[in-house]
């Protein structure tokens, strides 16, 4: 069969395929009988001209694993337009192909010695390069050079026409996965906003029921000439709902978070919590020195009250021995929150879980990622990315309460 019959092969094979991947695949065959080698790639240039990806057949090498920079490919003086081929009987000692920088691990790995490469351009513009290589030293002359531009020019509309599908199809998904995060923080959002009137609701019925009641006692309480012990009583009583009354300010406004910091505030909160004859035992460590405490204030205060959720489900269901709460940063300077318990997951079965909802709609609303592991104990961790950890007014401001 002439080499003509294979072009036409090339053409209709290539009508078949969606992405680039697939049709060098279906084409392999068909250019081998063309021109012999050992390895053959496509390297196309990034829409930024910085950056190409390559697609290969034949030995498998890290070039289709990993992007490269233009000015350290191999190729470079094809991609840059200094040259519209290049030719070596030997690329292991070639410094076009192997210099400072160069990609070029897989030409060493691989030994590809002779290598044949040209340029694909669409009207015009350098869109990447096609290349060959071949194990066998001084493999390749300018008869095969010719060969593989004739390749190339096929090729060169196909794939860039699949690349820019490709492009197209990638921002498609993008653009839904946008949406999709912003329906998601929006019923988010109405779903925290709920829980926050429940949360008003909650405390209307703690001051009338617990303050309104104890003011009403004292004030029937009090009357003319009334005994030492009868007096004693009556402060008492006003003591205890001067406390009780701050129990419930500082559960709708967290001042001692604003006052003392993260760390003193949670510690407060696990001594509120556990009560006195309690044999549970509790720590916070924070190895960030203050770094919740750096953060805008909707996200301090929304990492707070997940970590006040988190203790208190550990406290009142889990019949844990030991409460943790640590603040580290992990190698990528994410900020991890981590509240730990030795206890029992409940899993609420026959109701809602509105807490762990809550929880977690908070982490969604100041860009943080919430995980919950039950396998001992249970681990709740949230994990705020440092974009989320510098940006102005992050979160929404209703998580305030």
């Amino acid at each position: 069969m002439s080499d003509l019959a294979h072009y036409l092969r090339i053409s209709n094979l290539l009508a078949g395929n969606l992405d680039i991947h697939s049709a060098l695949r279906s084409v392999k065959a068909e250019i081998d009988k063309i021109i012999e080698f050992d390895h053959l790639d496509v390297c196309l240039i990034d829409t930024d001209k910085t950056w190409i990806t390559s697609y290969e057949v034949g030995l498998q090498t890290t070039w289709s694993t990993i992007r490269s920079l233009v000015r350290k490919a191999p190729v470079r003086d094809i991609l840059l337009g200094k040259t519209d081929h290049l030719l070596t009987g030997n690329a292991l000692k070639d410094p076009r192909y192997i210099f400072p920088g160069a990609a070029s691990a897989p030409i060493l790995d691989h030994e590809f010695r002779s290598r044949a490469s040209v340029v694909m351009k669409v009207l015009g513009e350098v869109i990447g390069s096609l290349n060959c290589s071949s194990k066998k030293e001084d493999f390749y002359d300018e008869t095969h050079v010719e060969q593989v531009r004739i390749l190339a020019d096929m090729l060169a509309p196909y794939f860039y026409a699949l690349r820019a599908n490709e492009k197209a199809n990638r921002e498609a998904i993008f653009r839904a996965e946008i949406l999709a995060r912003e329906e998601g923080l929006r019923l988010g959002a109405l779903s925290l906003t709920d829980a926050l009137e429940a949360e008003r609701q909650r405390i209307g019925m703690d001051l009338h029921d617990q303050t309104l009641a104890d003011l009403t006692r004292i004030a029937r309480d009090i009357r003319p000439g009334l005994t030492e012990p009868q007096h004693h009583r009556l402060q008492q009583q006003v003591q205890n709902m001067i406390q009780g009354l701050r129990d419930i300010i500082d559960t709708s406004i967290p001042s001692i978070l604003e006052l003392f910091g993260f760390h003193h505030a949670v510690l407060t909160h696990l001594e509120r919590a556990v009560s006195y004859d309690s044999t549970m035992q509790f720590d916070v460590e924070d190895c960030t020195e203050g770094a919740v405490d750096s953060l805008p204030e909707t996200t301090r205060i929304a990492i707070f009250r997940i970590c006040q959720e988190a203790i208190n489900n550990a406290v009142l269901h889990s019949q844990a021995a030991h409460i943790s709460v640590s603040v580290s940063e992990d190698h990528e300077g994410c900020l991890v929150i981590q509240i730990k318990d030795d206890g029992q997951f409940q899993s609420h079965q026959h109701k809602p879980c509105h807490g762990l909802d809550h929880m977690k709609t908070r982490a969604q609303l100041i860009g943080a990622k919430y995980e919950i592991t039950t396998s001992q104990g249970t681990q709740i961790t949230v994990r705020l990315p440092q974009v989320a950890r510098t940006r102005k007014g992050a979160g929404h401001e209703n998580i305030t309460g």
